[in-house]
């Protein structure tokens, strides 16, 4: 099977920086379409991708006059993309060869299969948290707030700690409850049935989101061990940190009202969501006196 046809990438672009060719010039190696969105990049992230890859046929860019976040620029390029089979890949993460190949493969295994994903790893060479995951419900995060994750021992039901990175590697394959956007290969027969990303988020969550809605339905979403991708994860948002965190934090409020409000106390979900600002404005304050001590010391230099 020319599994390259199968495929189209989608790739989301906010100042990536020298990052967006290396990932570019990766992915082409590995699908016949590949589609990068950019949401109004002020950088030269652009101008290196197209001196890199001056006349590339399967490439396409789509240039937004705004940045429209991060599920929107992905429904842009799903529209695009006319492949059967559609990875969603971050422009800081790098694709190792035969990668595209292997989910492929996975997939193949079970038509109920409507996502995989595979091991992001962080510069050092450990396992980043978004891989594999457990759906953060209101009481996991409070078992994780309170630190009672250290009794899953006794009762692992109870106290499940949905950190599943900090556990062991899997040998093979295995169905998890969520997987990170970062790397998403998805059916495209599945977004029809599912619909597409939700815009309501503009960056965080919404992959989150999304897993939750394949699942909802019936579609398994695969963790891959083997395929194991560098993702220079923050490279897009470090220039922006209290920007990035307060539309992840209003992502968190949107993902525990949209599907669990109705499940649990209105007066457990009122704590969650002063328990999300409260942890917004500690970030904005670490951030503060991080920059003040930054420019202090530059003074004093």
């Amino acid at each position: 099977m020319n599994y390259q046809s199968h495929v189209a990438i989608v790739t989301v672009n906010y100042n990536a920086g020298l990052s967006l060719a290396g990932c570019i010039g990766a992915a082409l190696k590995q699908a016949q379409q590949v589609i990068v969105v950019d949401n109004a990049s002020s950088d030269t992230s652009l101008i290196e991708l197209t001196e890199r890859f001056p006349a590339e046929p399967r490439l396409q860019v789509i240039c937004l006059d705004k940045n429209r976040g991060f599920a929107a620029g992905c429904n842009i390029g799903l529209k695009v993309a006319t492949a059967p089979f559609v990875l969603f890949l971050n422009p800081d993460c790098m694709l190792p060869p035969g990668a595209v190949e292997r989910l492929l493969q996975v997939m193949a295994q079970d038509n109920r299969i409507g996502m995989v994903g595979g091991r992001l790893l962080n510069s050092d060479g450990s396992e980043q948290g978004g891989s594999r995951r457990a759906i953060p419900t209101p009481w996991r995060s409070l078992v994780r707030v309170l630190g009672l994750y250290r009794l899953a021992r006794y009762w692992p039901r109870l106290f499940f700690d949905f950190h599943l990175h900090r556990q062991s590697l899997p040998e093979k394959p295995i169905e998890v409850e969520a997987i990170s956007g970062a790397l998403m290969l998805v059916r495209r027969e599945t977004i029809e049935e599912i619909g597409t990303w939700d815009e309501g988020y503009f960056l965080h969550c919404e992959d989150l989101d999304w897993c939750m809605r394949f699942r909802q339905k019936g579609w398994k979403i695969v963790f891959v061990p083997d395929v194991q991708v560098l993702h220079y994860k923050g490279v897009c948002s470090q220039a922006r940190p209290i920007f990035v965190a307060w539309h992840k934090h209003r992502g968190m409020v949107r993902f525990y009202q949209k599907f669990f409000r109705n499940q649990y106390p209105g007066i457990l979900m009122w704590f969650v969501t002063v328990g999300i600002w409260l942890r917004f404005g500690a970030v904005v304050a670490f951030h503060t006196i991080s920059h003040l001590g930054s420019f202090a010391g530059l003074r004093r230099g």
